[in-house]
């Protein structure tokens, strides 16, 4: 039985700072950039900046949700 999740969209911005995105994530920078060498978080570059579009937030939280109920299918 997997419980219902409604996911919600990142709101207010097209594109976050790695600081941004580090809040909004409740990850630190070093586990951030690791997601991203991963390539499990996209990031676009804009001049020397790097930034993390909405919508890249989003598949990396549905993509946690969805290895979340995977392992607990698994277990079960």
């Amino acid at each position: 039985m997997t419980a219902e999740f409604t996911p919600t969209v990142v709101p207010l911005r097209h594109l976050y700072t790695v600081a941004d995105a580090m809040r909004l994530l409740s990850i630190g920078r070093t586990a951030l950039y690791e997601q991203i060498r991963s390539g499990r978080l996209r990031t676009v570059t804009q001049g020397k900046s790097r930034r993390i579009p909405a919508a890249a937030l989003n598949d990396y939280v549905q993509l946690l949700i969805k290895e979340a109920e995977e392992c607990h299918d698994q277990a079960a």
